[in-house]
């Protein structure tokens, strides 16, 4: 407890059983051993700029290969409230702050969907989550505009190339690895199966997550702003489409969809299931794909306001709260 809006949790994957939280107006905290250390691991409150809601320091991914390098990448928004994609390096709880290297700066033309997240994927390509743009309606049309880097899911390789690389198989020649996303607020891959998730926030009536399988091809385009869920917005379904695996509605108890993870730790009834939340209503659900159907059912109401889910090194799912918790499934 006593976190300032923690927005992300994430682990190293190195070992120590940390967790990282990270605090929406620049720091990371650090979580060992039962304490909530009060040093941050790294604080860039200068350079961060949350002046709207949904800016700020919004996503955290370690490389897969940090116990060696010490590098992690952060996803912000800072000078002029555009988009930056950073690495910085770590050694031990304190990251040296003035390691910041660039990677991408994406402009952004309003203060709102920002998406924020950052993960590495099974491939070791970091993926990055950016919103539309903002505003409503998507009125840029940057959806469905595959030479834009807004409303979509972004795929590096920051292996290799200065500062990045784009992988062969990205489908347009850029950066873009999939599309059609209005506010993709958190994103994960299941670190069983290689899946990915998607929570993408949606316009004025459906909350969606999406879902492509590990080993599925780039140029994935997931509607918008075409559809709004399952339901026309801009436009009806169309083949081509990837739709939601799930959707719920605004009327059903719900304003904004939490992406989450699957859960893949020591409680075998929950295994395999993916969970998600609402940042309103606090619900959380649980989605599985049975039999080659989905099945979603509703399963805490946490009474929270949900910022992000967290998964440690162990497959134990966490979810933050923007009132300053960060909360742990256990058994009772």
């Amino acid at each position: 407890s006593g976190l300032n809006r923690p927005v992300d949790v994430q682990s190293a994957l190195d070992g120590s059983g940390r967790l990282f939280i990270i605090e929406k107006y620049g720091v990371i905290r650090v979580y060992e051993n039962g304490q909530l250390l009060e040093q941050p691991f790294l604080n860039i409150d200068d350079r961060v700029n949350d002046d709207s809601n949904e800016m700020g320091l919004l996503g955290l991914a370690f490389h897969p290969d940090y116990e060696q390098n010490g590098f992690f990448y952060v996803n912000y928004t800072g000078a002029g409230g555009n988009t930056f994609i950073s690495r910085f390096q770590a050694s031990g709880n304190v990251a040296d702050v003035g390691s910041e290297s660039i990677l991408l700066k994406v402009n952004q033309p309003y203060p709102n969907h920002n998406g924020g997240a950052a993960a590495f994927g099974p491939d070791g390509y970091l993926y990055l989550g950016l919103g539309d743009g903002g505003a409503g309606g998507d009125p840029h049309k940057n959806g469905q505009d595959t030479a834009s880097l807004l409303g979509k899911i972004l795929r590096i390789d920051v292996n290799s190339g200065d500062p990045y690389s784009i992988p062969f198989d990205n489908p347009f020649g850029n950066e873009v690895w999939a599309y059609g996303l209005r506010n993709p607020w958190r994103i994960s891959f299941d670190r069983s199966t290689g899946d990915l998730w998607i929570g993408d926030v949606g316009q004025g009536d459906w909350e969606e997550i999406d879902y492509l399988p590990a080993g599925s091809p780039g140029g994935a385009n997931f509607g918008w702003s075409i559809m709004e869920g399952n339901h026309g917005y801009d436009g009806q379904a169309q083949p081509g489409l990837l739709l939601p695996a799930v959707e719920y509605s605004h009327s059903s108890g719900g304003c904004s969809v939490t992406g989450g993870y699957v859960y893949r730790g020591a409680m075998p009834e929950w295994n395999g299931i993916y969970l998600y939340g609402d940042y309103c209503s606090g619900y959380v659900w649980g989605l599985i794909l049975s039999d080659g159907q989905w099945q979603s059912q509703l399963l805490f109401e946490a009474g929270e306001t949900i910022t992000s889910f967290g998964q440690d090194e162990s497959g134990e799912i966490y979810f933050a709260s923007d009132a300053g918790g960060v909360y742990v499934l256990t058994k009772k």
